[in-house]
C-alpha cells in the first residue's frame, strides 16, 4: 500500500486566503444592502438600497485590494515596500 502524501501547510493557507477574500467582499455588500433596504422601508423610497449596494461593492473591492497588497506587496519581509 502506498502512503498518501500529507497535504502541505500551503494548501490550508491558500484555502484560508480564498475564504478571507470572500468574506472581505461579501460582508460590506450585505451590510450596505440590508441598511439600504431598512432605510428604503423607513423613508418610503426605492433607490437608496441600490446606491448602498454599489458603495458596499466598492468597499469590498477596496478591502480585497488592500489585503492583496499587504500579502503580495512585501517581497523583502522587512515590512517596507520598495
Amino acid at each position: 500500500m502506498a502512503r498518501r502524501k500529507k497535504y502541505d501547510k500551503s494548501v490550508y493557507r491558500s484555502l484560508a486566503l480564498i475564504t478571507q477574500f470572500g468574506i472581505n467582499m461579501l460582508v460590506p455588500i450585505f451590510l450596505c444592502s440590508f441598511l439600504g433596504i431598512w432605510l428604503d422601508k423607513k423613508l418610503g423610497t426605492s433607490w437608496i438600497m441600490i446606491v448602498l449596494f454599489f458603495i458596499g461593492a466598492l468597499a469590498g473591492f477596496r478591502n480585497c485590494f488592500l489585503m492583496a497588497k499587504r500579502i503580495y506587496g512585501d517581497k523583502d519581509g522587512d515590512g517596507t515596500d520598495r
